[in-house]
């Protein structure tokens, strides 16, 4: 039986032809928008300026020309347009929203002017950028004898742009109960993102070797898609249980809340994307002769100062600008409980008893501490709870403050001897623990 061949080589002058038909989208997209008479790009351009060089890009990659010599420079320049024109997208449909979201009523009337000049002028670098790669594919593909078509795009053949879709994020998340669990746990979500990027301690660098130090300690890739994933998560949580709700129409902060959250979502998307560009740049570009002349065409420098000094920035500033809303709202859906909780001396507080108080703090979705021995800790997180209690190992008294039903949840496990008979004879009120 003769063997079946799946991968056959391709000259790179037979390649042409292919590359011609496939790339004449794209290239029809492009005179469109590098066309004198468009006064600007909004999100629908962006969008389908994704959707054109995504389609490239995959085209070129089922070829390898990543990985030849004479295409290499023409993928990595579209792989290049993808990034930025994501960022577009993202930062141009949250400029649309803005004041949908409330924002000019987020502080003062000069800070609102200071930000829309701020993002006007990072939508306007993403658009430059976007053009000069866009130039650059065009001259490049001359270069390689592709001719370039000279129709525009049909302005009927814009993709309308349309919200993905996706399941709720529910998997690992208890089932909440009731209208206050619901709002506590999504207002507990922002107050923790609100922290996370407070400790960024983020702040406007002009000298470029200080930005880049900066850029590379907190805002790698993968950091920045932390930053994102955390605020999604907020926002998802927000749709599943509040958004279209009754609890939504009867209180204006609960919607005001989602605009900040989703301002900061759409700026921090626009960080990853740029900060993927940033480290593809340097790192995963196999041609050094693509590398260089990317360089050329984008400054490194430049994409870090856009990417820290206004989307990072302004993506902080309007979550921190939210956490006094969320703080009171938090106080008014909690009842706030704090117990003191002594242990028999034939119990320990280690790993699995702590595990328990743990699971029962991420179950009710509101932030509970926990102090013994005068350390303060959170005792949702099993890390912080076990050095508080480690560095303390023979202290018995315990004060836990928080809402109240996850306190008063902990102290029936308190009576029920943290569980070490079995998690059997734990009282009904905490069978949820079972499952878990």
């Amino acid at each position: 039986m003769t063997e079946t061949t799946f991968e056959k080589l391709i000259l790179e002058r037979q390649f042409v032809g292919p590359l011609q038909a496939h790339a004449e989208v794209f290239f029809r997209l492009s005179n469109s928008l590098l066309a004198p008479g468009l006064d600007g790009w909004n999100k629908k351009h962006f969008f389908q300026l994704v959707s054109e060089a995504d389609a490239l890009e995959s085209f070129l990659d089922d070829y390898g020309a990543r990985y030849n010599r004479t295409y290499a420079f023409l993928t990595e320049l579209v792989a290049s347009l993808r990034w930025f024109a994501h960022a577009g997208y993202s930062l141009s449909h949250m400029v649309s929203r803005l004041e949908s979201y409330g924002a000019p009523s987020w502080s003062t009337s000069e800070d609102w002017s200071e930000a829309t000049a701020a993002l006007g002028q990072g939508l306007a670098y993403l658009r430059d950028t976007s053009t000069r790669l866009i130039q650059a594919v065009r001259a490049e593909a001359k270069q390689l004898s592709i001719e370039l078509t000279p129709e525009s795009f049909p302005e009927t053949n814009f993709m309308p742009v349309i919200a993905r879709r996706r399941l709720p994020r529910s998997v690992g998340q208890a089932e909440l109960q009731n209208e206050e669990q619901k709002i506590g746990e999504v207002v507990t979500k922002y107050l923790q993102a609100c922290e996370l990027l407070g400790d960024l301690r983020v702040r406007r660098i002009l000298d470029p070797r200080e930005r880049h130090a900066y850029f590379s300690r907190l805002c790698t890739e993968a950091q920045a898609r932390t930053y994102e994933a955390t605020v999604h998560n907020l926002q998802s949580t927000y749709d599943t249980h509040i958004q279209n709700t009754v609890l939504e129409a009867r209180d204006e902060r609960l919607n005001k809340l989602r605009g900040h959250a989703s301002a900061t979502l759409h700026l921090l998307q626009a960080v990853t994307h740029l900060a993927h560009f940033i480290e593809r740049h340097e790192t995963d570009i196999r041609s050094e002769e693509a590398k260089r002349k990317i360089s050329q065409l984008v400054e490194r420098s430049e994409v870090e100062g856009v990417a820290l000094n206004v989307f990072l920035y302004w993506g902080e500033r309007f979550m921190r600008s939210g956490q006094t809303m969320a703080e009171a709202l938090l106080h008014e859906y909690t009842k706030l409980l704090e117990l003191e909780l002594e242990l028999p001396d034939h119990l320990a507080l280690h790993a699995r008893p702590a595990a328990l108080i743990v699971g029962i703090v991420n179950y009710h979705s509101t932030p509970v501490e926990m102090e013994v021995g005068g350390k303060r800790c959170n005792a949702g997180s099993i890390l912080e709870l076990l050095v508080a209690v480690g560095s303390m190992p023979h202290h018995k008294h315990f004060v836990f403050r928080g809402d109240e039903r996850p306190v008063r949840d902990i102290a029936r496990l308190f009576a029920a001897e943290l569980g070490e008979k079995g998690l059997d004879l734990l009282p009904a009120e905490l069978a949820y623990l079972r499952a878990q």
